[in-house]
């Protein structure tokens, strides 16, 4: 084997996955946050009496789901700028990233809204709670400490997922690393580093939400 491993060239140029990491760590906390929005909406639509909010939701949860993200973030940053308005990479990766999240924390929200037995929302009416109460502490916070595990590991895959934002010149990660790579020539020392990073990135994350779950749901009754 005559390769010579040359890592100081990651050294050389942390500052550029740095950026990377800056950007891959914006879109992912964004478009949880607003992934988890959309989530509740659409789970409260699966749930909903109203048969025509559950189809809505259903569709759009079903057409996520069964279409490649990649497929998806090229259809928003060309297929839109086609029509008219013209995103930004960044813009598209964000708009992309949360459709995709919030159509699977829909199904994982809704699952924790139908584990609430119809006693505990009774129980809040007997005390005299108003619909928006019942609702955040009835409701969604139970749901939420009874789904949190599997909305965890959903939203660790998102942050995998920025990766692939690559694609469209979104500068995350991924896209420094390949920028370096094209300047070095030095494909194992770079993509070694990028996988490393992730790695320590997707621990990290699974700390702070460990930390999460026993601050916010400490004292949450599991149902």
């Amino acid at each position: 084997m005559t390769y010579r491993f040359q890592f100081q060239v990651i050294w050389d140029n942390w500052d550029l996955l740095l950026a990377g990491v800056g950007l891959t760590l914006q879109l992912s906390a964004l478009a949880i946050v607003l992934g988890l929005m959309v989530g509740i909406v659409g789970a409260l639509c699966r749930t909903s009496d109203n048969r025509y909010f559950g189809m809505l939701a259903a569709a759009y949860v079903e057409t996520i789901r069964n279409t490649p993200f990649l497929v998806q973030l090229l259809f928003i940053f060309f297929g839109i700028s086609s029509l008219g308005p013209r995103l930004g990479s960044s813009q598209a990766a964000l708009l992309a990233l949360t459709i995709n999240f919030g159509a699977y924390s829909t199904e994982i929200i809704r699952s924790g809204i139908q584990s609430i037995e119809q006693s505990q929302i009774e129980a809040g009416m007997s005390l005299g709670l108003n619909r928006w109460q019942i609702f955040r502490l009835v409701i969604l916070k139970p749901a939420i400490a009874n789904i949190y595990p599997a909305l965890t590991s959903q939203m660790v895959l998102l942050l995998l997922l920025t990766s692939v934002v690559s694609q469209i010149s979104a500068k995350e990660l991924t896209f420094m690393g390949n920028f370096l790579r094209s300047r070095t020539f030095r494909d194992f020392e770079v993509y070694f580093a990028l996988a490393l990073i992730y790695v320590v990135l997707a621990l990290s994350f699974k700390l702070v939400a460990q930390l999460c779950h026993r601050r916010l749901f400490t004292f949450t009754r599991y149902i």
